[in-house]
């Protein structure tokens, strides 16, 4: 298990398991065999069941399905994107129904059918006490740092799409909700985010490097069971010569 892997599970264990414990790797089959998992890898929670990944076609995309029954886990890939040629990310999902009792703002309820997370570098120094005093937690459980910052974007049961939702757990988590209630279920919906333009928004400061970006899928909090889709990933370069990069 790579840095990256380490770290963003103990910090999806801090936002949807109530603790921050090591996570473990699943095995190959849980994951799936078909994307690139030289890349991408699947990652799970200890205590908590692991959500059943998988890929399939749905209506002609390529698509990763996902199943969560009170349970909690992601997919994931380390990226370095500089800030000056960061741009936009693409993605889509589609949610057939949502769990009725979850609130992402509420920390025993803060579950959701899907999240788009990127991950970023910058200056620790400017952690608040609480903050500092969880990224002991994720150095002492990791050897490692935890990122800066982190950015999801979220489908959420009551807020409005644009609201930016600070972690009950850590400020070093907001969440950018895209979609509320259930209006758009149960269809293919699809993005283009400016990565720079939603994290100024979110932490009102500039970005770091983007140095990871997963999918997450989690029950545990309402004890419920959830399903989604998610579609290809990827990330647009500011300006033409820089790589970007397309998952799944």
């Amino acid at each position: 298990m790579n840095a990256f892997g380490r770290l963003l599970a103990v910090l999806a264990g801090l936002l949807a398991a109530g603790c921050a414990q090591l996570p473990q790797a699943s095995s190959p089959h849980a994951a799936g065999a078909e994307w690139d998992k030289a890349r991408w890898a699947h990652y799970t929670l200890p205590g908590k069941r692991a959500a059943a990944w998988r890929p399939v076609r749905s209506d002609g995309r390529e698509a990763v399905s996902v199943t969560a029954d009170s349970a909690a886990s992601m997919l994931r890939r380390t990226v370095r994107i500089e800030p000056q040629d960061m741009g936009a990310v693409r993605f889509s999902w589609k949610v057939p129904e949502l769990m009725a009792q979850a609130d992402l703002a509420l920390r025993e309820a803060a579950d959701s059918p899907v999240r788009v997370i990127l991950a970023f570098e910058g200056d620790r120094n400017r952690f608040s006490a609480r903050d500092a005093l969880t990224a002991e937690l994720v150095r002492a459980l990791t050897g490692e740092e935890m990122p800066y910052a982190t950015l999801m974007y979220v489908w959420c049961n009551k807020r409005e799409p644009g609201t930016v939702i600070r972690s009950p757990r850590t400020d070093r988590i907001r969440k950018v909700v895209l979609e509320s209630g259930p209006a758009r279920l149960d269809r293919w919906l699809d993005y283009e985010r400016d990565i720079r333009a939603d994290y100024e928004r979110a932490f009102g400061e500039a970005p770091g490097a983007l140095v990871g970006i997963a999918i997450m899928t989690d029950s545990d909090n309402t004890r419920s069971r959830t399903r989604a889709l998610y579609g290809p990933i990827s990330v647009i370069p500011a300006k033409a010569g820089i790589q970007g990069f397309q998952a799944f």
